[in-house]
């Protein structure tokens, strides 16, 4: 499966991280399945920002609660490494739950999606759409 990603979201993905550098930025993925149409930026809350993160419970709540109303739907989650590392952790399958959401992890200047499932995390394919 071939995600289509607003290139909109890549620019502010990449600004988020480079804006919260040498911390790890976070936040959401709204959109549809095959689609991430916008992202929700969120404070990251752990204790360890330079190299782990926890997105912003209010954050994460509110995008749920405006999703159950109709609104854009939450497909994923995002963050940065700022080691320049573009795959996911050892600590991102730990803390990760199986539940086929998609991942963007932001490093070096470049965005890479991820889904994760029962098997682990898988690299997913992306085109950038026009804004």
């Amino acid at each position: 499966m071939t995600l289509e990603v607003s290139s909109a979201v890549i620019d502010s993905l990449l600004a988020a991280a480079t804006r919260a550098h040498p911390l790890e930025c976070c936040g959401i993925l709204l959109g549809t399945d095959r689609t991430i149409s916008a992202s929700e930026p969120a404070a990251n809350v752990h204790p360890q920002p330079a190299t782990q993160f926890e997105i912003d419970p209010q954050v994460l709540i509110d995008a749920h609660r405006v999703a159950r109303k109709g609104g854009p739907q939450v497909v994923g989650y995002y963050h940065s490494h700022p080691n320049g590392r573009s795959e996911p952790s050892a600590t991102d399958a730990a803390m990760a739950a199986r539940d086929g959401m998609v991942w963007a992890i932001v490093a070096a200047g470049r965005v890479s999606f991820w889904r994760f499932g029962d098997a682990g995390f898988d690299p997913l394919p992306y085109v950038a759409t026009p804004r």
